[in-house]
């Protein structure tokens, strides 16, 4: 099916007063541009039809309504930009996307080998979602997978030092998509990207331990590290990249050398190195933060200020 470009103007998400009348539009997106689908009451699932690269994202539906400008999915925009197909599913709650509704639509997915069509598959998602993209990714053998600061799971007796979301270990995390870790044995390349100076991040990104998954480091990027990632302006150039396969660690760090003009990036790195003693690095670092906007600490941090945010 052809893209109408102008779709978007003729149904225009950002007039939507609620939740339920965004979800409304996007419906009626959905009969222009492929399907859109509720999948029980907290989420939904939005394809829009294009070429034989297919882009799944998870992405909630609060924060797409309060961080995007245009309140369209990430996914999709991206998709459209290059032509490609996307599969956005849609969390109107933090379910982990365990409800059975999202379970039998992957299941229905892999019955209906909707999957086999496309040539290339990236599954993308960051924290929650990541942990989502990770988990259902077992539905298109073959495909790539791009998550941001994943949960491998919520399972107390696997993980135990995880006490974020404690309301959601109710949900079970061992039956069908459950432990992410394992739902990635038939992808073809899995890049884990997380900030090791968050503890907790790191701790599940340890439990990615397969010889196809790639670990990325990008370290002070902030509380939220898609958000860090999409502040420096790389977020949507690591999707497209992992999209047509061109993901390496080189073009990764590549793409972060941009974090030596963030001020926010730059301001930490001059607490960091001032609470170690560093003062030649000091100096630089409050030069360069200096140079961005940033204003330089005027005395040395202290433990809190250097502790990482979980």
């Amino acid at each position: 099916m052809t893209t109408r470009p102008n779709v978007f103007d003729e149904i225009d998400l950002t007039r939507a007063r609620t939740e339920a009348e965004w979800l409304a539009r996007l419906d009626e997106i959905g009969d222009e541009l492929g399907v859109f689908e509720p999948l029980g009451t907290q989420h939904a699932a939005f394809f829009a039809d294009g070429n034989d690269t297919l882009l799944v994202s998870f992405e909630s539906v609060a924060q797409i309504r309060s961080t995007r400008l245009d309140q369209r999915p990430l996914g999709q925009v991206i998709a459209q930009r290059h032509g490609w197909s996307s599969l956005t599913m849609l969390a109107r709650a933090p379910r982990w996307y365990r409800d059975s509704e999202v379970l039998d639509f992957f299941d229905a997915q892999i019955d209906e080998g909707f999957f086999d069509s496309f040539a290339r598959v990236l599954f993308y998602g960051e924290g929650m979602h990541g942990y989502a993209a990770c988990a259902f990714s077992l539905a298109a053998p073959g495909a790539t997978v791009l998550a941001i600061a994943p949960q491998a799971t919520l399972d107390p007796d696997i993980a135990p030092w995880e006490r974020r979301f404690r309301s959601a270990r109710r949900f079970d995390f061992r039956s069908r998509f459950g432990y992410a870790p394992n739902m990635l044995e038939g992808a073809r390349n899995v890049f884990v990207v997380f900030d090791p100076s968050h503890k907790t991040e790191a701790m599940h990104a340890t439990l990615f331990r397969q010889p196809f998954v790639t670990v990325l480091r990008s370290p002070r990027l902030g509380r939220d590290t898609a958000a860090g990632l999409e502040r420096i302006g790389v977020l949507d150039t690591l999707i497209e990249t992992a999209a047509r396969g061109r993901l390496t660690p080189p073009r990764f760090f590549d793409m972060m050398r941009k974090r030596r003009q963030d001020a926010a990036y730059l301001k930490a790195l001059v607490k960091r190195a001032a609470n170690r003693g560093h003062q030649a690095l000091t100096v630089i670092a409050a030069r360069a933060a200096m140079a961005q906007g940033a204003s330089a600490p005027h005395t040395a941090p202290s433990e809190a200020d250097t502790a990482p945010a979980d």
